[in-house]
C-alpha cells in the first residue's frame, strides 16, 4: 500500500500533471468568460439587427401527439441555433486572439536594448595577447 500511495503522489505531483490542471481551470474559465462576452455583449445588438430572430422553434412534426404519447419533432431550428452560436463564438475567440497576436507582435519588434554580451574569459586572455604583441611590435621599432 505503502508503494502504491508513493506512485500515487509521484503521478499526481508531476509537473505536467499539475500544468495541465491548472491550464484545465483557466480554461473553464475562459469559457465562463467567452460564453458571457456572446450572450450579454455580442448577442444583444445581433439580436436587435436581426430583429430578435430565434431559430429554436422550428420544428418539423414526425408523429403528432396523442393522449398517451407527445410530439415527435424533429427540432432543425436548435440545431441552426447552435451553428449561429458557435460562428459568433468562434468569431469572437478569433477576433480575441488575432488582438492578442497583434499586441505579441508590436512588442517582438520593438528593439531591444543595444548592449553587448560580456567578453568570455577566453576573448579576454587573447585581447591581453594581441595587446602584448602590439606593445612588444611597436617597441622593436
Amino acid at each position: 500500500m505503502k508503494k502504491f500511495l508513493q506512485e500515487f503522489k509521484e503521478f499526481a505531483m508531476r509537473g505536467n500533471m499539475i500544468d495541465m490542471a491548472v491550464g484545465i481551470i483557466i480554461g473553464a474559465a475562459f469559457g465562463k468568460i467567452v460564453s458571457s462576452l456572446v450572450a450579454d455583449v455580442i448577442m444583444p445588438p445581433i439580436g436587435l439587427l436581426v430583429g430578435g430572430v430565434d431559430f429554436t422553434d422550428l420544428a418539423i412534426t414526425l408523429k403528432r401527439a396523442t393522449a398517451e404519447d407527445p410530439a415527435v419533432l424533429l427540432r432543425y431550428g436548435a440545431f441552426l441555433q447552435t451553428i449561429v452560436d458557435f460562428i459568433i463564438v468562434a468569431l469572437a475567440i478569433f477576433l480575441m486572439v488575432k488582438g492578442i497576436n497583434s499586441l505579441r507582435r508590436k512588442q517582438a519588434a520593438a528593439p531591444a536594448p543595444a548592449t553587448p554580451p560580456a567578453p568570455t574569459a577566453e576573448e579576454k586572455l587573447l585581447t591581453e595577447i594581441r595587446d602584448l604583441l602590439k606593445k612588444d611590435t611597436s617597441e622593436r621599432k
